[in-house]
């Protein structure tokens, strides 16, 4: 292995040394199905993502449901905080297609079909919310300096209207 890709492979395993995740490889469901229940957890908090894992009737969920039980596990180990209900989040969940088996059906007139058995690889994130607000929700210093902008605007549009009449 060359320096510089040694140097990567380095600094990418020290980033993941601060982030809590879990891996589930080649799990034998279609991506797609499992997409969309890990559309359905994404972003939520871990103990409200558990609750619809635990209810929802898709196959899929039993699988996210030990992954993400494991993802809070390894937080707690790699923390050594408790995971509390309302300060852990799902932040980042995404389904990679992994190997395809690929099988014979048997068809009309001597025929086979080709049957692709598809698996994936799911990666799930957990983490707390700490940092940067999100898009759409600002201080309350930066809503007023917005209001304080828009109202000198607002004025000089009714000056113009009454230089018309």
């Amino acid at each position: 292995m060359g320096s510089r890709k040694k140097a990567k492979a380095d600094k990418r395993k020290e980033d993941r040394k601060s982030q809590y995740f879990a891996i589930l490889r080649n799990c034998p469901t279609s991506p797609r199905k499992m997409r969309t229940v890990a559309d359905l957890i994404r972003g939520k908090e871990v103990y409200a993502a558990l609750n619809i894992l635990k209810f929802n009737a898709k196959h899929p969920s039993g699988k996210l449901e030990k992954l993400l039980t494991s993802a809070i596990h390894n937080y707690e180990a790699k923390s050594g905080q408790r995971a509390d209900a309302g300060n852990l989040f799902v932040t980042e969940v995404f389904v990679d297609g992994a190997i395809t088996l690929k099988r014979m059906l048997p068809a009309p007139q001597g025929r086979a079909y080709r049957m692709r058995k598809r698996s994936n690889h799911v990666t799930l994130f957990v983490g707390t919310m700490e940092g940067p607000p999100e898009p759409g929700t600002e201080s309350t210093t930066e809503q007023e300096t917005a209001t304080q902008k828009q109202e000198p605007a607002i004025e000089q549009e009714s000056t113009t209207e009454e230089q018309q009449y």
